[in-house]
């Protein structure tokens, strides 16, 4: 068969099982995107590979990989814009402080105790031409990681997205995510230079040259894109063609700097003016192709280099299991006990602790950065993988457990001091 038609058969493949599983996951009070990273594992070696690996190597030969690499990359980089859109000034508005406490704490202890987890892992999972330096700050940062498009999907399905406890997770999120991107990125220049050399310093500093210009000329360039939004009355090809080749443009400059594409297309659509129609339009036309055709492709591009098999001896599990351990006492910890010291009662501190535990998909996409890099192994990959599953899978029940929904109703806002309408 013609590699481009098996190529378009594969992702019609994981189209649809990626639908079926999501909607599976959801009438079990799941994120949809729990649902679309398992169909993603099930097409790879952990499942379909090993009941049938016959019909698995013919449907997902190896010369197909690289389409499937592409379309995900592709995929990535405009779901990275599509976040750095949602980052709304909006949430960090009001307590910021506690916010800023609160998200700073709960990176720097996960990254902590990753970089000491990694002591452990390294003589026994990690490749050996890596450096422990780019291995224990890409572990700390995959520990640190909160996946916020996630965790405003739980948010609002659990109508938490006017009372404190959502905003201020929210606010968290959001502070959490641009540390942590930043944090990434300097263990992506040291794992590609070896370690914190001169070259890596270079390119932390052309990365930090960049940000700014992209804070000042290419915002002042945006908001007269804006103007003339706000002029036309909606987005016409010409500016829809302007902004995509400006998400290109941009992820091309940060791979050119030697971070990824990733962060190019993260910081433009972070500078974007945050006008309600243009944000809404330019979602509204970008996100369900992203969504819907491209991500699950990278789920399954995921899910084929994801092999469940490689943790075959109760050592292995016993890492996994320290792992996951580490990711959830340091993200739950940190999280409550900053929010406690910020006054924030016991009840919401947990729920905090709990949501800020959420990594899903931003997971994925660090974890598939690290072993494209080779800083992770495959085996690490795997037990990572299941730890982002985990992580992601227990929010929902133990958010409901800390924080019923019955309690919705009667918690203040921090805007408006009244009841909320569940309706």
């Amino acid at each position: 068969m013609h590699t481009v038609v098996l190529v378009l058969v594969e992702v019609l493949i994981v189209m649809g099982l990626s639908r079926l599983a999501g909607v599976a996951f959801r009438w079990i009070n799941q994120p949809l995107v729990i649902g679309e990273i398992v169909a993603g594992i099930m097409l790879g070696p952990s499942l379909f590979g090993m009941l049938a690996p016959g019909l698995s190597a013919t449907l997902f030969p190896p010369e197909t990989i690289p389409f499937l690499n592409l379309l995900s990359q592709i995929g990535l980089i405009f779901f990275m814009f599509l976040i750095g859109l949602e980052l709304n000034p909006k949430y960090l508005s009001g307590n910021l402080e506690i916010a800023i406490l609160i998200s700073h704490v709960s990176i720097l202890v996960p990254f902590c105790l990753g970089t000491l987890l990694a002591s452990i892992l390294y003589p026994l999972v990690s490749i050996a031409s890596i450096p422990f330096t780019a291995f224990a700050l890409f572990l700390g940062a995959a520990m640190s990681i909160t996946a916020f498009p996630v965790l405003a999907r739980i948010i609002t399905e659990n109508n938490l997205q006017r009372t404190r406890l959502g905003t201020l997770a929210l606010t968290c999120a959001a502070v959490d995510d641009v540390t942590a991107w930043c944090i990434l990125a300097v263990a992506i220049a040291v794992a590609r230079n070896g370690s914190i050399d001169q070259k890596a310093i270079l390119t932390i500093i052309e990365s930090l040259a960049y940000i700014g210009f992209m804070f000042t000329l290419g915002r002042w360039f945006l908001k007269r894109l804006a103007t003339y939004y706000q002029r036309a009355g909606r987005l016409n090809q010409l500016m829809m063609a302007l902004i995509y080749g400006g998400v290109v443009a941009s992820a091309l400059i940060t791979e050119f700097i030697g971070i990824h594409l990733i962060f190019g297309a993260f910081l433009l659509g972070a500078v974007m003016p945050k006008n309600a129609g243009l944000v809404r339009e330019l979602a509204v036309k970008t996100e369900d192709f992203v969504l819907i055709f491209l991500l699950p492709v990278f789920f399954a591009y995921s899910g084929l280099r994801t092999q469940i098999g490689l943790i075959n001896t109760p050592e292995a599990w016993g890492l996994c299991g320290l792992i996951l351990a580490v990711a959830i006492a340091g993200k739950y910890i940190g999280t409550y006990v900053a929010a406690r010291v910020s006054g924030i009662n016991n009840r919401e501190a947990s729920a905090l602790g709990w949501l800020m535990n959420t990594r899903g998909l931003t997971e994925l996409i660090v974890l598939n950065i690290g072993l494209e890099l080779k800083v992770i192994s495959p085996l690490l990959f795997t037990m990572l993988v299941i730890m982002a599953l985990v992580t992601t899978f227990m929010t929902s029940p133990l958010l409901e457990l800390t924080y019923p929904k019955r309690l919705i109703g009667y918690i203040p806002v921090f805007i408006l001091p009244r009841k909320i309408n569940k309706s």
